[in-house]
């Protein structure tokens, strides 16, 4: 009676390196599968949004839909009388808004004087409790990346924009094979007395199955294999002829006289560890056979589920895209004052990212409509009714919606929104094989670099013009990060010009017609780039702010600017060419203009940093971005300028 010996035993570090690296490069296949059975798939490719949602202007409130300019004037000491039917409509949340009419007033706001009279005690404004089209999605947006697994608002926001199937990646098959002359299944235990000596109940294949299905895969379960090296060489290699993704034997793998899994397995494969220096587990073998993972289960039960757990676990997370879970909660310092309401209790969704030890969370956007703020958030913070809110750099629990581990791998990014970065979350991703998360907060170029300042991101993307020298960034950085040691990447040369409606119905031809009353204009925060672009070619032409319509009316993305215009609630707006054309809207060609990333040198070392910058600098990434039209990437990834304090 032969016996095995350990003579080659591994720890644990080097035997899950020595078996995973072997698969490394490996995926399951693509499927396409209903949107509605897609709850904790992973995309294997980019999503995008087929139509834009809402479809419709619609009432946010319970209330009246009125003409806004109606109700000017109207104060508590000189109300107005609306007459329903005429000046007013009564209209429930989510109904559409009737023609003609541009404003909701809620109902806690109105007095009814009689069935057909309404008093009003202040003016309503345009667009006031309104959802306009596309103010949660936009058509052709990115929805998620690749390697995004899919939750349950995920799916109704996959719905809400008309992706009815979804491409994900293949659930893995496992065969498990239960070896054993002893055991016996519970399927054929019809009376106790049938456990007599040596008969044991097979519950480990139940316990894997159940592990293999929580790891997101599907298991089968093979009739009990008797403890003869023949039948056990046999059921192996049908297995490793199979469509398998991995198997699972489960005993025979340590060294007793009946256990004949290593020597089957070394005969008909490669044994690439036998024996891993763990307690309990240590009879774990990990090997090959046909191309196919193979790993030598134990037989006692904790023994089993540890193995299962090292080993296959992170493998069959591995080949879907998946991390392994990590705790649910985590201590984050808010990047800005979140303001609550005494008295409610709020939860507030939040990106979460890691710069150097700190772990920093970018509130998104509170609307209860938009549920890509679901989609998009890392983690949840709750404010108690006690509380007025979250002081700025305050250390609060947030919830995470991710894994932990994820945010290690979360770049935090701070500045000018471009539409490049969500192809950068992509492509990284893709080029990396590895979960690279890209978080965005939208304020502006020069709040990028004030969070720069402040340490609170990895870099900003930044397109300050210099308007005395007509140079980019430069002189803004030189000026607001003193001390710091930057590096200037070169992202893209964009198009920058004034979104209008299809077939310009009102013959704007330039800025100087945004001067007339007939014109509503759209603009970008303050301290955006696009802002002081705009700024900039107003006092070209000797035009005052004061004289456009619309300057204080304020959108903190390009895309929100092309909704805005797409929806009415604008007649211009600046913006760039993509957006423009994402929506089939009118573009009238301004500026070109240079769009930088604004990297802290310490970070360039940083892996997920080298990741961004060779990615920038793919052709794949430039081709990609050139199809949205009005970019030029052709100097993405060139190091522009270094500034050393």
């Amino acid at each position: 009676m032969k016996r095995n010996v350990y003579l080659a035993m591994k720890g644990l570090p080097e035997a899950r390196e020595i078996f995973l690296r072997t698969w490394r490069e490996k995926k399951t296949i693509s499927e396409r599968i209903d949107t509605e059975d897609a709850l904790g798939r992973v995309t294997s490719g980019p999503v995008y949004a087929g139509v834009s949602a809402p479809t419709y202007h619609s009432a946010a409130m319970d209330g009246i839909a009125v003409r806004a300019e109606r109700t000017y004037g109207a104060t508590e000491q000189s109300p107005i009388i609306l007459k329903t039917g005429e000046d007013a409509l009564w209209i429930n949340t989510g109904h559409a808004l009737p023609e003609g009419y541009n404003a909701v007033i809620m109902v806690e706001k109105i007095h009814e004087l009689d069935g057909s009279h309404i008093e009003i005690m202040q003016p309503a404004y345009p667009w006031q409790n309104i959802r306009k089209v596309g103010e949660d999605i936009v058509a052709t947006q990115l929805l998620f990346p690749q390697n995004h697994i899919i939750r349950s608002y995920d799916m109704g926001s996959l719905v809400a924009a008309g992706v009815f199937k979804v491409m994900v990646r293949k659930k893995p098959g496992v065969i498990i094979i239960p070896t054993g002359t002893e055991i016996v299944s519970h399927k054929d235990i019809t009376d106790f007395s049938q456990l007599k000596s040596n008969r044991i109940i097979d519950s480990n294949s139940v316990t894997l199955a159940g592990l293999v299905r929580e790891a997101h895969a599907e298991p089968r379960v093979l009739d009990i294999t008797a403890d003869e090296e023949g039948a056990i060489r046999d059921v192996i290699l049908t297995a490793a002829n199979s469509d398998a993704d991995l198997i699972l034997i489960n005993a025979g793998s340590s060294a007793g006289s009946k256990d004949y899994t290593a020597g089957v397995l070394a005969q008909i494969g490669e044994v690439l560890v036998h024996g891993v220096a763990m307690m309990p587990g240590k009879p774990t073998i990990l090997a090959r056979v046909n191309g196919k993972p193979v790993i030598g289960i134990p037989g006692y039960p904790v023994s089993a589920i540890l193995s299962f757990e090292q080993f296959a676990l992170p493998l069959l997370l591995h080949l879907q895209g998946f991390t392994q879970p990590g705790n649910r909660s985590i201590k984050v310092s808010a990047s800005r004052a979140i303001p609550s309401k005494l008295g409610t209790e709020e939860f507030v969704r939040v990106n979460i990212g890691k710069v150097r030890e700190q772990c920093i969370a970018t509130p998104l956007s509170r609307s209860a409509g938009s549920i890509t703020t679901l989609t998009r958030a890392e983690g949840i913070v709750r404010i108690p009714p006690s509380s007025e809110g979250i002081a700025q750099d305050e250390e609060i629990e947030a919830e995470l919606l991710v894994e932990e581990e994820d945010l290690k791998n979360t770049i935090v990014v701070i500045g000018s929104h471009d539409i490049a970065i969500d192809v950068i979350a992509d492509e990284v991703r893709m080029k990396t094989g590895r979960n690279i998360r890209i978080s965005s907060g939208n304020v502006g170029s020069l709040g990028g670099l004030i969070a720069i300042k402040k340490g609170i991101c990895h870099f900003a993307g930044s397109h300050l013009l210099d308007t005395q020298t007509g140079e980019y960034n430069v002189s803004y950085i030189k000026r607001y990060l003193k001390g710091v040691r930057i590096s200037l990447f070169h992202l893209v040369l964009r198009e920058q010009g004034l979104i209008i409606p299809k077939n310009n119905p009102k013959g704007i031809r330039g800025i100087a017609d945004l001067t007339r009353d007939d014109v509503s204009y759209v603009n970008r925060q303050a301290g955006s780039g696009t802002r002081i672009l705009f700024d900039y070619n107003l006092a070209r032409q000797g035009i005052k702010p004061e004289s456009v319509k619309g300057y204080d009316h304020e959108e903190f993305t390009h895309m929100s600017v092309a909704v805005d215009v797409l929806s009415g609630a604008a007649d211009c707006g600046m913006a760039i060419y993509a957006a423009a054309k994402a929506l089939d809207l009118d573009f009238i060609p301004m500026d070109r203009e240079q769009y930088d990333l604004v990297i802290p040198s310490e970070f360039l070392e940083d892996p997920n940093i080298r990741a961004v910058l060779d990615t920038i600098r793919s052709q794949r990434f430039r081709d990609r971005v050139r199809e949205f039209g009005g970019y030029d990437p052709s100097k993405s990834g060139e190091l522009a300028m270094e500034f050393n304090p």
